[in-house]
């Protein structure tokens, strides 16, 4: 499993170099290099409140399973989650950690902290894949160009892959194997309690909303910091195309196949290849400078191990 991992980040990486080889690195340096500060320093904002808003909709996903999680711990343990992923392959190792450092002693100690974790990340994830499938079903309609043809099958092959996923959850919640049936029952009570007991789903999707619209709203500002500010249209269409690239587990949060959907997206708004690629890498980086934060988590955590 590590050679095959070691496999997908070294692919990753070339994957990355090849994009930038290939559309102008000169020109992606220049733009980098020439990056409007102000939009610079509204896209850190902007990865501020959406780490603060996701540890919050995090916090209320657990207290509707009966956690009780402090407001600051919420928060520093999110930074430290997504500092993790952003550096770690396959973008889950955070979340597992978010559920490790807040796991329950005692009998049953793992199982409402990883559903917490899980089902925090199933809204965001549900209302940006909504935003995507009707952002893409719409440009045409919309007066957007044609969909680049290896683009609209990757996206198929997402939309199969979550619709085959959707299927087999359903039918196993419908006929499930007798092995499983309190598990799944179990589950069934839980996302009740988490999404539609209380109205519960108002406050969810609201959370999900205005932090899918800071990650759109951060790529946006990162395009127009190197000088290719896209119109409306890109917010609904080609940006959550782009940030769709970032769920792919072979590579860490997305570096390479963003970049590569990118460079094929920006030429229809009428800028050139390598302005997308450095609209991508900036994004990339205000993340992962943005989550910076958790580092005083990450070494916390260090000292205290070794003063004991």
């Amino acid at each position: 499993m590590r050679f095959l991992k070691l496999i997908g980040l070294s692919a990753a990486f070339a994957l990355l170099i090849a994009v930038i080889l290939r559309f102008d690195p000169q020109r992606i340096a220049a733009s980098l290099a020439s990056a409007d500060p102000t939009y610079i320093s509204a896209g850190l904002i902007l990865v501020q409140v959406q780490i603060v808003l996701s540890a919050l909709r995090w916090r209320f996903t657990a207290a509707r399973l009966g956690q009780h999680l402090d407001v600051g711990k919420a928060i520093g343990d999110y930074y430290l989650g997504t500092l993790l992923n952003q550096l770690l392959p396959g973008g889950v190792a955070g979340d597992a950690v978010r559920a490790v450092r807040n796991r329950a002693n005692g009998d049953g100690g793992w199982k409402v902290p990883v559903q917490a974790v899980l089902f925090e990340r199933v809204a965001g994830q549900g209302v940006f894949f909504v935003i995507a499938t009707f952002g893409v079903m719409l440009w045409p309609l919309l007066g957007g160009a044609a969909i680049p043809e290896n683009l609209r099958h990757l996206l198929s092959g997402f939309a199969l892959f979550a619709a085959g996923l959707a299927i087999v959850f359903l039918l196993l919640l419908r006929l499930p194997p007798r092995r499983i049936q309190p598990l799944l029952a179990a589950l069934k009570t839980a996302l009740a309690q988490v999404f539609l007991r209380d109205r519960a789903w108002i406050v969810q999707t609201l959370f999900s909303l205005v932090i899918v619209t800071s990650y759109i709203a951060m790529f946006m500002l990162a395009s127009a910091a190197v000088g290719a500010p896209l119109p409306a249209l890109a917010a609904v269409t080609a940006i959550p195309l782009c940030l769709l690239m970032m769920l792919i587990p072979a590579t860490i949060a997305g570096w390479g196949a963003r970049e590569a959907a990118a460079a094929t997206l920006w030429p229809l708004f009428g800028y050139a290849a390598s302005d997308g690629v450095a609209a991508s890498i900036l994004y990339g980086i205000l993340a992962l400078v943005g989550a910076a934060p958790g580092l005083v988590f990450i070494l916390a955590a260090l000292f205290s191990r070794r003063n004991r």
